[in-house]
């Protein structure tokens, strides 16, 4: 058997994992292949997520997302998706469902080093990899990283990035997590959806972009709030007249100009979730404005 449409080929390595704690749900996958995070990641909240490459059909990533919630476990989902698929043996994906049920298929013909290894809430698959050490790499550091599951999504990636990952180079990487009303707003689940489509190094740049992520878009830490009065009064009012928010001069109090000031900063730099209506600051403000004002 040959492969008709051999340009096609997706050849990368991905996690797709869930966290039955947070309710969350997600895909990190990386490839020397542009835009691979178009492609590969799938999830939807309080259903499942999937991951879907080698010679990748996209059908599987809406049409699995359908048998999940409509109650079939992953391995269900899998045997249905290959089910009548003349080119399952070109194939390779990775499904997780809500229950942390995991299921993997490496279809004979997908390029060497191509495995998959599923373990307790995750699956993680590679195809044209520099070998099992790939595999091994991913699973040990996704099993013992630390934080939220897209820091260990991202921790298994970048360690499988470490010790060689695609055999052919890196290109795209992508990060995807899914929970119930986790967008900036509430009004979403698309909790972190993160690319990088074509870089010299798109894991680490992954990486960066998802501490921005966190900056912006993440929750103020309350043990980190400053009430703005004193040294912390006088440090705002020092940033802000030096990126010109507020005019030079002495400023005793969290005044409204100082406030309304403030608030203008934060909504050209993006804090709106970070910003406050009472008389505190959170602390990761001051410290970004400390990277503006000392580089300028």
């Amino acid at each position: 058997m040959t492969n008709p449409h051999p340009n096609r080929l997706i050849h990368t390595f991905s996690i797709v994992a869930c966290d039955p704690k947070t309710g969350e749900m997600g895909v990190a996958v990386a490839s020397k292949f542009l835009a691979v995070g178009s492609i590969v990641p799938w999830a939807k909240a309080n259903v499942g997520a999937i991951a879907t490459q080698s010679w990748a059909n996209t059908g599987f990533g809406p049409d699995g997302l359908r048998m999940l919630e409509e109650g079939k476990t992953a391995k269900e989902v899998l045997a249905a998706l290959l089910e009548g698929d003349e080119n399952r043996d070109w194939r390779q994906i990775g499904i997780v469902d809500r229950h942390g049920n995991a299921a993997a298929h490496t279809g004979k013909e997908c390029h060497d080093y191509a495995f998959h290894h599923i373990g307790e809430g995750f699956t993680i698959q590679g195809n044209l990899l520099v070998g099992h050490e790939v595999i091994d790499a991913m699973a040990i550091s996704f099993q013992y990283a630390k934080g939220d599951l897209a820091d260990r999504l991202l921790a298994a990636l970048i360690a499988g990035d470490e010790v060689g990952g695609d055999k052919r180079g890196r290109q795209g990487a992508a990060l995807y997590v899914v929970k119930e009303k986790g967008s900036y707003d509430g009004l979403i689940d698309k909790y972190v959806d993160l690319r990088v489509d074509d870089h010299k190094n798109p894991a680490y740049e992954l990486k960066r972009l998802l501490g921005l992520h966190r900056l912006y878009l993440g929750e103020t830490d309350p043990n980190r709030l400053r009430k703005v009065e004193g040294d912390v009064l006088g440090e705002l009012t020092g940033h802000l007249i030096a990126l010109d928010y507020l005019p030079t001069g002495e400023y005793a109090e969290y005044s409204e100009p100082v406030k309304k000031a403030l608030h203008d900063y934060c909504a050209v730099e993006n804090f709106d979730t970070r910003w406050r209506e009472d008389d505190l600051i959170d602390e990761e403000i001051l410290v970004f404005m400390r990277g503006q004002t000392h580089r300028d």
